[in-house]
């Protein structure tokens, strides 16, 4: 598993370049690891390499894969869709959920949030681009979804997160992450007090960090192409 310490350091590399070239400190960059479909070893690995905050995709695979690794310290982060039935989930075991992009969803998550726990800390899925296939509140509905779930107990709202459709070049993918950054920009002038823009994968991370965000989901380029095809949760 050496592989996972060395990979790991060529992503903080390219973060750290990405962030000198546009005149950003590398400390305003968080990096989570996605290690949906890998096994709890891969994620002790990673961990040994430094790595402690990791992004899942998947619910059930993601609670089963906490158990396993309870004796490290670790904070987890929900980044797929979270449908109604797996709110309790969400709500009694992750850190973080950067996928709430209704506020039914944040209700039931504000509702179930065990009272020994800390709130649960929240990022609004945007679809910025509109893109048909994927989830998030639109753009224009942003503001007033997040004066919502801003108000909920239990729940600390942090930012947005954003998915956009692949991009062919660099041009066109900070494009697309500037109007999130400008929709974010937007939230905090009305008011909110957001610190989070969790956007930016293995493909395109350098452009995220160039439109500024603050929170760089890497899975591939960590782990390596995904272990098998989970359930979706």
């Amino acid at each position: 598993m050496t592989m996972i310490a060395d990979n790991l350091q060529s992503v903080r590399t390219r973060v750290q370049a990405a962030c000198r070239a546009c005149g950003r400190d590398p400390a305003e960059v968080a990096l989570l690891a996605v290690s949906k479909t890998f096994g709890p070893e891969a994620v002790r690995s990673a961990h040994a390499a430094g790595q402690t905050a990791f992004g899942e995709n998947y619910i059930q695979e993601a609670v089963d894969k906490m158990a396993a690794l309870a004796d490290l310290p670790l904070v987890w982060h929900c980044i797929g869709p979270i449908q109604s039935n797996k709110t309790r989930l969400v709500a009694e075991h992750f850190d973080w959920a950067h996928t709430v992009d209704r506020l039914k969803i944040a209700q039931r998550l504000s509702e179930q949030r065990p009272a020994h726990r800390a709130p649960l800390q929240v990022c609004l899925q945007v679809n910025i681009d509109g893109g048909p296939t994927k989830s998030g509140v639109a753009p224009s509905d942003a503001l007033a979804l997040a004066r919502e779930v801003a108000q909920l107990p239990n729940l600390v709202l942090r930012g947005l997160m954003t998915i956009p459709e692949p991009a062919p070049d660099f041009a066109t993918a900070l494009a697309v992450h500037r109007q999130a950054r400008a929709l974010f920009d937007e939230l905090c002038a009305a008011g909110l007090a957001l610190d989070t823009l969790s956007m930016g994968m293995t493909a395109d991370l350098e452009a995220a960090v160039h439109a500024g965000s603050t929170m760089v989901r890497v899975g591939t380029a960590i782990f390596g192409g995904r272990a098998h095809a989970a359930a979706p949760g």
